[in-house]
């Protein structure tokens, strides 16, 4: 192993913001045999995952919210309906940094909606019979900010 790779897994281990630092400037400088390819590859993958996960979080919150306003109308709040247009401005920030994560949102919606049963289920303290097996709400609904459930 090299003493240059031999740094750049030490400088990734020890500092990450100077390792990210160190790689920009190879690769703005084209050095790319000093690159630590293995940690950059690692990142760029992680930075998928992290989207796509924050993605799912941001949906569940959504439509838990949209659960508790519809089946526990005598508890609206203002912070439900604050959750609701916070968690859509993220999703919709994310769908316009990355449109392409429109179709994972859609290949997500029914197992978010099962979480977000269980999480509704949890903090209303109705039982799970009580929220519909389908989603009752649309995706374009969901991320409406005008949409909220009769």
């Amino acid at each position: 192993m090299s003493s240059l790779k031999a740094h750049s897994q030490t400088l990734y281990e020890t500092d990450y913001l100077q390792w990210i630092e160190t790689t920009v400037e190879k690769l703005q400088s084209q050095d790319y045999a000093n690159v630590d390819w293995e940690n950059l590859i690692e990142e760029i993958a992680n930075m998928g995952r992290s989207e796509r996960r924050s993605l799912k979080s941001n949906l569940i919150v959504i439509l838990m919210h949209l659960l508790k306003w519809q089946f526990q109308p005598d508890k609206k709040s203002g912070s439900w309906e604050g959750s609701i247009i916070e968690h859509r401005r993220h999703v919709k920030e994310a769908l316009n940094d990355s449109p392409s994560l429109k179709s994972y949102l859609e290949s997500v919606f029914a197992e978010c909606y099962a979480q977000a049963v269980k999480q509704a289920k949890a903090e209303t303290g109705l039982s799970v019979e009580s929220f519909p097996v389908m989603c009752p709400y649309q995706l374009p609904e969901v991320i409406n900010d005008e949409f909220l459930p009769q």
